[in-house]
């Protein structure tokens, strides 16, 4: 009899884990695409923005950095609101004030205005990233974790794919009622992000327990599951965590990680711009890395969950990233760029989901969410340095062959960080 309730059990979290991945893991997705296309959309803008706002490349560097700067200053406090208020209400709240601050950027005049308002924009979305990692952490056990991990981080590299055609055609709309094409880029860019919380409001449930499409012997075997993993040496204090020095190696590892990511990622439309392709040319294009990148994800993900290595994943999507920045500049050839950049994006593809799959083994209840939050935040300051310094380097040197290479060593230094981890704890 006892062995026939476990296996009811089992089957009944099953059910309840199947159903809460079809339920929210599509939303989340569809939040973080459309945050990610607010986010980078400034790389195809700037191929007409640029001229019209007087935009240096340094300037442009330092304003596209500037949302990470807002972002970070804001970040672990969002992330405390969250812990208050709930995931339903905040993320809807985030979701709706960064769609209307994306959309603002089209009424940017020059380079204070457009820096100011990225900052702003970087504030309203602060603490989605990571609140949604904490989400995802208090809705799945960690069996599955990676696989769910990678289905939401999947944004990341679609969003580039979507994006780049879109933003490239968005931008043919140059003088309909008296707006530029990057005006009508970032208007209608930004305002989906504003539907996606009001629908938020109505689909997401803060724990299983609140969730009316599960039936109550599903709710209680999840949440029998979920409680079965906070072992008693997993670290519960906030304080605590963010003093953490896994944490803290974790949040400088992340910070070139993002360096290198958001790097090419802004940057990448005027990388190819030399090689003489038309503005939808380029937009076509630079999807090619990114759908390379989003089916090498999900396959690397059932790998990640079945070693639970999580370190060791980590460390090898960002070498073979760095092998790749430095393949894309080993040749004077378009598609052997386009190579190099698709090899560096599928590293980056492992690599996201795995980093954020090692703080739950020894973090749980606010400590999980303020030391997700700090290695975000801190990470994402890197979102300011990589997009500066490609910036400064394309304007001393007169190419992007340095700037790669930057980018190459953003990604190697990350790995070598995180491999700092297993002294710290060999169990993560």
């Amino acid at each position: 009899m006892a062995g026939e309730n476990l296996s009811d059990t089992d089957a009944a979290a099953q059910r309840a884990i199947h159903k809460a991945a079809w339920r929210l893991i599509p939303l989340l997705c569809v939040a973080y695409i459309i945050s990610y296309i607010d986010r980078t959309n400034v790389g195809f803008a700037a191929l007409t923005m640029n001229p019209d706002l007087g935009l240096t490349p340094e300037q442009f560097g330092f304003a596209a950095g500037m949302f990470f700067v807002g972002y970070c200053i804001f970040e672990i406090p969002s992330n405390v609101a969250l812990q208050r208020f709930g995931a339903r209400k905040w993320l809807a709240r985030i979701m709706v004030t960064w769609g209307l601050a994306a959309a603002a950027t089209a009424f940017a005049t020059g380079p204070i205005s457009y820096s100011v308002i990225r900052f702003i924009t970087g504030v309203a979305e602060a603490g989605f990233y990571p609140g949604a990692i904490f989400y995802i952490a208090t809705w799945f056990p960690v069996a599955v974790r990676g696989r769910i991990l990678a289905w939401f981080v999947v944004a990341v590299p679609l969003s580039s794919v979507i994006s780049g055609p879109i933003s490239t055609a968005l931008l043919q709309m140059d003088g309909i009622y008296g707006l530029t094409g990057w005006q009508w880029l970032f208007i209608i860019e930004g305002l989906p992000a504003c539907v996606m919380g009001a629908i938020t409001l109505f689909v997401l449930a803060d724990r299983p327990e609140e969730a009316h499409w599960l039936t109550d012997a599903e709710k209680q075997a999840l949440r029998a599951q979920l409680d079965g993993e906070h072992h008693s040496e997993t670290k519960k204090d906030l304080w605590g965590a963010l003093a953490d020095p896994r944490v803290l190696v974790l949040s400088l590892a992340y910070f070139f990680f993002v360096t290198g990511s958001i790097g090419v990622n802004i940057w990448l439309p005027q990388i190819l711009r030399p090689y003489g392709l038309s503005t939808l040319e380029i937009g076509f294009i630079s999807a090619i890395p990114y759908i390379v990148g989003s089916i090498a994800l999900i396959l690397w993900s059932h790998f990640l969950d079945k070693s639970r290595k999580y370190v060791k994943h980590y460390v090898i999507g960002c070498a073979v990233s760095g092998v790749g920045f430095l393949a894309s500049v080993m040749f004077d050839s378009l598609w052997l760029a386009v190579a190099g950049v698709s090899i560096a994006v599928i590293g980056m593809s492992g690599a996201r989901p795995a980093i954020f799959c090692i703080p739950p083994r020894f973090l749980s209840g606010a400590a999980a969410a303020g030391g997700i939050a700090l290695i975000n935040s801190f990470g994402n300051l890197g979102g300011f340095l990589g997009p500066y310094a490609i910036g400064w380097l394309r304007q001393t040197t007169g190419g992007f062959t340095a700037a790669l290479y930057f980018l190459a060593a953003s990604m190697a230094l990350s790995a070598v960080l995180a491999m700092g981890v297993r002294f710290l704890k060999a169990k993560t």
